[in-house]
């Protein structure tokens, strides 16, 4: 028999408090209201446990009342597997487990709890002479759980991988409520499963992490930044194929940016002033970093040299922190500003490094042909092959009637591309309840079983973010 909203509140607050639970719907809004807008069902209650042992109690009692348990970071997450699907289940805030618990520079390793800001851990790290490169436009509200349990992935995938390759163990409560106490700061521990692999990335669907073991790297002396005009994605291949072969590791990022998305972000104010170096079809962020006492000005030669050999015409270097700075906003800027042209429709995708420039054309001319007037808008990661491709809404037509008639067929188009070139229709953003069905007809069946089976073992009573992923 299913608890009421108000059993459940009296029972949450029977066993943390009744500081640590919301109940009123109206109090609700910042847990239930996600970036995008697309999901608007209720929970139940929100409980925001202030210890690792609260959380077991609140799991022990909902996988006994089989309660439905959402775990929630900074509620960042753009796929839905953050907030309710069926309008019953507990939200658990993890905002409170907030505490770096250790650095240790000389192993490279810093201990933090799940509901850590990203932006507090980078300056946890820095603090003592490190970064933790975890790096990404919601840095300032994301939380170490959240980014961990969507294996978030960000800008610097490139040269330090995406959240799983920089966690080495993780704290979790299980389903029953048991802790998996799986801190370990080994770089070898060959003793069975690496059970950390199963927690990373399952959005909350096995147990919920409390604390991770990350990795973090010594602070690079200084950064080379610069934006280089291309003519097309292909040329932009080619540059980075050319800066990688001279720079190999030291490249952090390239990334790539139409001419459009610099259009809108001077239309609309953000950004104070052009930081390119004139017109281009298309440009590169790219960014090296320069160790302590380790040479500089390579990727100043390394574009010299390239723009003898003729693959590219033009390009700006950053010369102080506040040009850095406006050429990062650029590119991070992206999705917000899409909003301030209608609606648009968004794909997370990736595909292998040699097949952007063809998912791009394609991708272009297949939703082109579909919707005469729609704005293609793909940016994002060329170094990792993790491209954002995005559609804004044709000039003058009615936002949701295009998005009506237009979102199941652009998504179509794009991802049968995208499956044909052998990619991801899920690159960094996760599953969660926006790409439910999509999994179950692009994954393999086997991949599917076993996901199953390994969801049936450790959360048997399907109490961990229901529906989500899976769809069990």
């Amino acid at each position: 028999m299913s608890l009421s909203s108000h059993q459940i509140v009296t029972d949450l607050t029977a066993l943390i408090g009744a500081h640590a639970v919301i109940g009123e719907p109206e109090r609700m809004g910042g847990y239930v209201k996600e970036p995008r807008k697309r999901f608007h069902a209720q929970a139940s209650a929100v409980a925001l446990p202030g210890s690792v042992a609260q959380v077991q109690a609140i799991l022990r009692w909902a996988n006994e009342r089989e309660v439905g348990i959402i775990a929630q970071g900074g509620n960042t997450g753009l796929v839905g597997g953050q907030v309710p699907l069926r309008g019953d289940e507990v939200i658990v805030s993890l905002a409170k487990l907030d505490r770096i618990r250790a650095i240790d520079p000389a192993a490279g390793t810093m201990t933090a709890e799940a509901g850590v800001i990203l932006e507090n851990a980078h300056k946890a790290a820095e603090a003592q002479g490190t970064i933790f490169p975890l790096w990404l436009a919601s840095q300032g509200s994301a939380r170490i759980g959240g980014l961990l349990s969507s294996n978030a992935g960000g800008v610097n995938v490139l040269a330090y991988g995406n959240a799983r390759e920089l966690t080495m163990g993780v704290e979790a409560v299980l389903a029953d409520g048991r802790l998996y106490q799986g801190l370990s700061s080994l770089k070898k521990d060959n003793t069975g499963y690496d059970l950390k692999d199963l927690l990373v990335g399952a959005e909350g669907t096995l147990g919920i992490i409390t604390a991770a073991s990350l990795k973090i790297y010594p602070k690079p002396e200084d950064y080379e930044t610069a934006l280089v005009n291309i003519a097309s994605p292909d040329a932009g291949l080619m540059l980075f194929q050319a800066l990688h072969e001279r720079i190999g590791a030291r490249l952090n990022a390239f990334e790539i940016v139409p001419v459009f998305g610099l259009e809108l972000q001077l239309r609309h104010g953000f950004l104070d002033r052009d930081p390119t170096a004139g017109p281009s079809p298309w440009y590169a962020l790219i960014e090296v970093s320069r160790m302590k006492g380790g040479p500089g000005g390579a990727l100043q030669a390394a574009i010299e040299a390239v723009f003898a050999d003729g693959l590219i015409e033009n390009a700006v270097m950053a010369e102080s922190l506040a040009d850095r700075a406006r050429m990062w906003a650029f590119r991070e800027q992206m999705s917000e500003v899409q909003s301030m042209e209608g609606t648009s429709i968004k794909h997370d995708v990736s595909v292998p490094i040699a097949a952007v420039p063809q998912l791009i054309a394609q991708g272009i001319a297949a939703v082109e042909r579909l919707f005469p007037g729609i704005r293609p808008m793909p940016f994002g990661h060329m170094g990792d092959g993790n491209i954002h491709f995005n559609f804004s809404q044709p000039v003058g037509v009615d936002g949701k009637a295009f998005m009506a008639e237009a979102d199941e067929m652009v998504h179509e188009a794009i991802y049968d591309i995208v499956l044909k070139l052998g990619g991801s229709v899920s690159a960094e953003h996760g599953i969660g309840q926006l790409k439910v069905q999509l999994l179950q007809q692009v994954k393999d069946s086997v991949a599917l079983d076993m996901m199953g089976a390994i969801k049936k073992a450790l959360d048997p009573k399907g109490i961990l973010n229901p529906g989500k992923m899976l769809g069990i």
